[in-house]
C-alpha cells in the first residue's frame, strides 16, 4: 500500500461514512492514522496514504535539520544579517524559500528537507541576502554570489523544479 516510500511508522487507515470529501493524517504512538471518506476507493486510499506518508516523511527529514543554527552561521560567514526567524513550512509548492524582510521571518520548504546540505544553504543564503536586498537586482546578486556554490545549487534546484 505504500508504493515506493520506506515506512518509518505504521500506517493505519480509518475509514469514517461521515466524511465526503476530505482527508487527514496525524501521527499517534507512532502509527500514521489516515482518515478518508468510507466511500473512497482503493486507488483513492492508496493516494491519500501515498500523499500523507510523503508529507510526513518530509518534515521528519527537516526536523532533523538545525536551519535557526545553519542560518546564524551562514549569516556570519558571509556578512549577511541573521533573521528574527526561520522555519520549514509544508505549504509551499512553487518556491524553495521565501523572506518577508519586514519581519525578518524566513520560511524554507519542507521539500528541500532530504537535498544535499550545500543546497538547503544556498536557499538559506539567498533568503538571508533578501532581508538586506529586497529584489533580484545587481546588489542581492553580489550577496547570494558570496555562496561558493551559489551557481551549481541553482542549477539543482533549477533541476528539481522540473520534476
Amino acid at each position: 500500500m505504500t508504493g515506493s516510500h520506506a515506512v518509518p511508522f505504521e500506517v493505519r487507515v480509518i475509514r469514517s461514512p461521515k466524511r465526503r470529501k476530505t482527508a487527514e493524517a496525524r501521527l499517534v504512538d507512532s502509527v500514521l492514522e489516515v482518515r478518508i471518506p468510507g466511500r473512497s476507493s482503493v486507488a483513492e486510499e492508496r493516494d491519500f496514504v501515498e500523499h500523507f506518508l510523503a508529507r510526513f516523511e518530509r518534515t521528519s527529514a527537516a526536523s532533523s535539520i538545525d536551519v535557526e543554527r545553519r542560518a546564524a552561521q551562514l549569516a556570519r560567514r558571509y556578512d549577511l544579517p541573521r533573521p528574527a526567524s526561520i522555519r520549514w513550512v509544508d505549504n509551499q509548492r512553487h518556491r524553495w524559500g521565501s523572506c518577508t524582510p519586514a519581519d525578518g521571518a524566513i520560511r524554507l520548504s519542507n521539500r528541500m528537507a532530504r537535498f544535499p546540505p550545500w543546497v538547503v544553504d544556498y536557499v538559506i543564503v539567498h533568503e538571508l541576502a533578501h532581508l538586506v536586498e529586497a529584489d533580484h537586482g545587481p546588489a542581492f546578486r553580489a550577496l547570494v554570489d558570496r555562496y561558493p556554490q551559489a551557481e551549481r545549487a541553482r542549477g539543482y534546484l533549477m533541476a528539481k523544479s522540473g520534476s
